[in-house]
């Protein structure tokens, strides 16, 4: 590896730092857009049940809010209409919406950095291209050719192209797979809200 890194010359360490960067990414968001920690199965029936008859005590929405987003999202309408019994539908509805958008804003966290490194992966291994195709041609001296820059021209171009693909690629499957499982997340996280809010209502004008 470190014998591939030499032939690959200066313009691979742009590359290693954008590869250990979108490794740590990914694993990141693996691990935080996990269903149970976004959405868990059960939540939503359990608070439709507890808070069927009278809103839940302040403890138990608070240890809700820790479970998950989709708790954090529920939450927020329980604490709104326990401070404020008579609130309207549409003030109900705000609060839901901004809690949606904070729930939503966490998930994408780091996907702008992900795709960032998916599109400019390529470009850095382009760079290397470019400057091996310099040392090819300054391999060609009046007197003949340099073999030994020739080669190392060669493994730099040859080297940084395959490795920026290396990692755009894994990076940008990744990224559309992350921003596919956000939207799914984003959709229930409405319909989950939009059913709270509806046994809400009679706690509201």
């Amino acid at each position: 590896m470190f014998s591939i890194i030499q032939a690959a010359g200066w313009p691979i360490w742009p590359l290693l730092l954008c590869s250990v960067v979108a490794l740590a990414l990914i694993i990141e968001r693996l691990s935080s857009l996990r269903t149970s920690r976004v959405l868990p199965p059960r939540l939503l029936d359990d608070v439709m049940s507890v808070s069927l008859q009278q809103l839940p005590a302040p403890d138990m929405v608070d240890r809700l809010a820790e479970n998950s987003l989709l708790g954090e999202v529920l939450a927020s309408g329980l604490r709104a209409v326990s401070a404020e019994p008579q609130m309207p539908e549409a003030k109900l509805r705000t609060v839901f919406e901004f809690a949606g958008r904070r729930a939503v804003h966490q998930m994408d966290r780091y996907m702008n950095t992900l795709g960032t490194i998916a599109t400019a992966a390529p470009l850095l291994g382009l760079m290397g291209t470019v400057v091996g195709m310099i040392e090819i041609f300054g391999s060609q001296g009046p007197t003949g050719n340099n073999p030994a820059q020739l080669a190392h021209g060669i493994s730099i171009a040859l080297y940084n192209t395959a490795f920026g693909l290396m990692i755009a690629i894994p990076a940008l499957m990744f990224h559309r797979y992350f921003r596919g499982r956000i939207e799914e997340y984003v959709l229930e996280l409405e319909a989950a809200a939009d059913r709270l809010m509806g046994q809400l209502r009679r706690f509201t004008i």
